[in-house]
């Protein structure tokens, strides 16, 4: 029949472009039909890495999607040793099937271990740790935008969004206070309670007052209001960020020609640094209230004692200790609460997994921070 066509073997043939530069030349059919003898001369085929510079397709008569992805994944091994490879002759209908290939890559091979296994286990502190190097890039990236923007705003006071400052300033500040100061009050009674039983048994029930008053303004007060700021409004940050890009919100930011990180991000960690610090000055006192009210009640230390004695084991340098770790935590909890959320899919199940993630992210690295603190403090002699 005439209209029957009898397919062109596929041919490959390396050809040189001057004393340093190797090009493929690719001629015949590459379609389904003739794609297997295609690929066993791509596999026997030797090229210098440092000569190749191109793969010209000019030459090829008929091709479709199987042979359009063996030639990008030719030119990737290639890539992957080492050189930029390009693509020439190619027609503009080629090249929209060569950019759908590309936007359309296969998932990552996952392997399937039955039980515990050594390999299985390693693969996995592998996946790990790409991960946070992952985490670790967006926060970067997040942190260099905000430092950008942030010296735009200097420049251009008026562009400073003071209002979303202020909304979210009174949702993370006040509507905190409440439950920041019950659980330090408790947390205040309880350490001295505990405290007061063991020291009571060598005759020293006063220095539960030291013991109270240096652990709460150094450590546990900022700790404490990091921890539950984390929890409360670094999962409400995650929240909304994933709900305006589960919305599409975030893209019709791009779309209008507005920054993200100007928009959403800076009034939320610029409210977060400044909460903070007042939410563990907050979180201190009531814990030194819990503190007193249970060594009077429980151990017949009147206030005035409590005071004296307070007085006695701390200093101005006691407080501020605490203080100045509170806007650093602060930055982490926003910085990671919005790159998980700007990290959430189109789908619930995404957003839920990034709001939870966001949480224990930000407690592990409050804690890491803290220790960080400790030994810096500790080396200066404050």
């Amino acid at each position: 029949m005439a209209f029957l066509e009898k397919n062109t073997a596929p041919s490959i043939a390396l050809k040189a472009d001057g004393p340093e530069h190797q090009f493929l030349a690719l001629t015949g059919d590459w379609t389904v039909s003739t794609i297997g003898d295609a690929e066993k001369e791509l596999t026997d085929l030797q090229v210098a890495r440092d000569q190749l510079t191109c793969i010209d397709v000019s030459g090829i008569d008929h091709l479709d999607t199987s042979g359009a992805w063996l030639i990008h994944r030719t030119r990737g091994r290639l890539e992957f040793k080492g050189r930029r490879v390009g693509l020439t002759g190619v027609t503009p209908v080629r090249q929209s099937l060569f950019d759908e290939i590309e936007s359309h890559h296969p998932p990552s091979w996952k392997p399937d271990y039955n039980g515990f296994s050594i390999a299985g286990f390693l693969e996995n502190i592998g996946r790990h740790m790409v991960d946070a190097f992952q985490d670790a890039k967006a926060m970067l990236h997040i942190l260099g935008s905000l430092g950008l923007v942030l010296s735009t705003v200097l420049m251009q006071p008026k562009r400073l969004r003071s209002i979303s400052i202020a909304v979210q300033f009174e949702r993370s500040c006040v509507g905190a206070v409440p439950i920041v100061a019950l659980m330090s009050f408790l947390i205040g009674a309880i350490i001295s309670q505990q405290g007061g039983f063991y020291l009571r048994q060598f005759g020293a029930d006063i220095y539960v007052v030291d013991l109270a008053g240096i652990l709460v303004l150094r450590e546990i007060g900022v700790i404490l209001t990091a921890i539950m700021v984390a929890g409360r409004s670094g999962s409400a940050f995650t929240a909304e960020l994933g709900a305006m890009r589960m919305q599409e919100e975030v893209d019709a930011l791009h779309v209008i020609g507005l920054s993200v990180t100007e928009v959403l991000v800076l009034p939320r960690i610029l409210a977060l640094m400044v909460a903070l610090p007042i939410l563990t000055f907050i979180s201190d006192m009531a814990a030194l209230f819990g503190s007193g009210l249970i060594t009077w009640i429980y151990l017949d230390i009147p206030p005035a004692a409590y005071l004296t004695q307070l007085q006695a084991a701390i200093s101005i340098d006691t407080l501020v200790v605490g203080l100045v770790k509170a806007p650093f935590m602060a930055l982490i909890v926003g910085l990671i609460a919005c790159v998980e959320g700007l990290k959430v899919e189109g789908s619930s199940e995404s957003l839920g997994r990034h709001t939870t993630m966001s949480v224990v992210k930000a407690i592990f690295l409050v804690i890491v921070v803290d220790g960080f603190f400790a030994v810096f403090f500790a080396a200066i002699g404050v």
